[in-house]
């Protein structure tokens, strides 16, 4: 069952998980669970990989929740950013691979709060973040898009657009810098 809870009670939660507070380790758990299954799924296409990722992943949060800045980045994009970055690197050492259930199963999981693009368009960050990508090219915006909410690999991305991964990874990187100016302006 998940539980929803707001962008600053999901903060005080981490800031309480840091500290070791297990109760607020498990409404963590039970707030985002759902969602982060979602983005690893996405990326790995294998349920059981998913399942090992989202259990690697709850373990960095559980060490690193301390170092979680709220004034840096929404807990939700931090949470996010750590499960896609452990699916990719299972997906990087190969282990997806061994695939035993096809992604078309991934619409059986249960998810009872808001879609991913639901949730992003309830919010004042999002507006701004929208606003902010609206002023990058197309093409950067959407490179940008696709692999931060999509969960697509950057490697897939140069290969969707038939550019080299060294541009792919420049395109992102120099939108991400503009894109951080804006929303610190």
């Amino acid at each position: 069952m998940s539980s929803i809870l707001t962008r600053d009670e999901l903060a005080l939660a981490l800031g309480r998980a840091g500290e070791g507070d297990r109760a607020a380790f498990r409404r963590v758990y039970d707030a985002t669970s759902a969602k982060l299954l979602g983005v690893t799924l996405r990326i790995l296409a294998d349920r059981q990989l998913a399942e090992d990722v989202l259990q690697d992943t709850y373990l960095t949060v559980w060490r690193k929740a301390g170092s979680f800045d709220a004034s840096r980045a929404s807990p939700i994009t931090w949470l996010v950013t750590i499960a896609r970055n452990r699916a990719i690197d299972r997906l990087r050492s190969g282990a997806a691979t061994r695939r035993s259930t096809p992604i078309d199963d991934a619409f059986d999981v249960a998810d009872d709060g808001p879609s991913p693009a639901q949730a992003l368009e309830t919010g004042d960050d999002v507006r701004r973040l929208n606003d902010c990508l609206g002023e990058l090219d197309d093409r950067t915006g959407g490179a940008i898009r696709t692999a931060f909410i999509e969960g697509v690999t950057y490697d897939a991305l140069a290969s969707r657009e038939n550019v080299p991964l060294g541009t792919m990874k420049s395109w992102i990187r120099r939108g991400l810098m503009r894109l951080r100016a804006c929303l610190e302006s």
